[in-house]
């Protein structure tokens, strides 16, 4: 099967790409490039071709040959889409829906589309599945919501579209991001020892690691038709529901002396458990092969090996809303976000 993967430079891509080039699917990579910089090269891990291109010009002859595209080339968190929140729609909505309609006219048969568990919004101690009424909080998420909703009308007998409500992310990439919770305590714990939260940790968050991520993924390209066709499934395991204080205990229990304190109730209103029945009933290869305490191990190894200082946590290459504020004020990229040398 040929996939072309947009946003196949990212976290979740990098990682995807690496693992659907060895499960012996064909995999071609369209990314724009914002976060070359983040790149960490690490001997196993090599990049598949690439298609250097902004998804907003990508042309139906680009998507002509393909049996799949797996869309990932969005904004990819809350701060990056609160910066603009006009051009974040002109990226994650519109050009999204384009794209799917391209891929359409262009016979390309499957559309995976890579949405967020965090349009459910604040569901509080309410466990929240597919059919449940989404709640998005922010303009990133309802970004998600609108390209669900009109990807989906474009479904026909010959064009599947589905859609991925991710968990919260974590893991090693070779384009490592430090902006997402577990990878951020743990290199918090790794470069300074010390844990200290500014809320009580009480709100409800479920985690899934990157590389479980990309195995749906493949699960969907491999399944029936019919298990997928204008689906949504939420991508995870009941079991990896944390509260964020139990997330940052085992963090601190897994690096060796790191300290942990805990701060007073807080205001964050991002709080949901999630069921993940349909996703294992609908798709019964698919499997999560981590949980938080082997996550949190494996980024401590991560961390040891590439002797990861302060200087590269704090980098902007790994902070999204960051690398995007210093391409906007060096003038890499104009107002819309293009590059200006293109």
């Amino acid at each position: 099967m040929k996939i072309l993967v947009t946003g196949g430079g990212g976290y979740l891509g990098s990682v995807f790409c690496r693992l659907a080039w060895s499960a012996g699917f064909d995999v071609v990579n369209l990314d724009t490039g914002f976060y070359r910089d983040g790149w960490m090269r690490l001997a196993s891990w090599s990049e598949p071709p690439l298609h250097d291109q902004d998804v907003r010009r990508v042309e139906e002859s680009t998507l002509r040959g393909y049996d799949a595209v797996v869309h990932m080339g969005e904004l990819s968190n809350d701060p990056v889409c609160n910066l603009d929140p006009v051009v974040t729609a002109e990226i994650n909505h519109h050009a999204s829906v384009r794209l799917a309609g391209l891929a359409r006219r262009a016979g390309v048969k499957r559309f995976v589309y890579m949405s967020s568990a965090s349009i459910y919004g604040a569901a509080a101690d309410q466990v929240v599945d597919e059919s449940t009424p989404i709640q998005p909080l922010t303009p990133y998420g309802h970004c998600k919501a609108s390209s669900e909703r009109d990807i989906s009308a474009l479904a026909t007998d010959d064009f599947s579209p589905t859609f991925l409500r991710n968990s919260t992310a974590y893991g090693a990439s070779p384009r490592m991001r430090f902006d997402i919770v577990l990878n951020n305590l743990c290199g918090l714990a790794h470069t300074t020892r010390e844990i200290r939260m500014t809320s009580d940790g009480s709100p409800w968050r479920p985690l899934v690691h990157a590389e479980d991520i990309a195995r749906a993924i493949c699960e969907v390209l491999r399944a029936p038709r019919e298990a997928i066709h204008n689906e949504i499934f939420n991508v995870g395991d009941d079991e990896q529901n944390y509260r964020v204080r139990e997330i940052a205990e085992t963090v601190a229990a897994v690096f060796p002396g790191c300290g942990l304190q805990f701060g007073p109730p807080g205001t964050d209103k991002l709080s949901y458990r999630a069921s993940f029945a349909k996703i294992h009933r609908h798709l019964p290869g698919f499997k999560c092969r981590w949980n938080l305490r082997r996550g949190a191990e494996q980024l401590r190894d991560f961390y040891q090996r590439i002797q990861l200082t302060p200087e590269m946590f704090r980098a902007r290459a790994h902070t999204r809303a960051r690398q995007i504020e210093y391409l906007r004020t060096t003038g890499q990229i104009d107002e819309h976000y293009f590059w200006v040398d293109q």
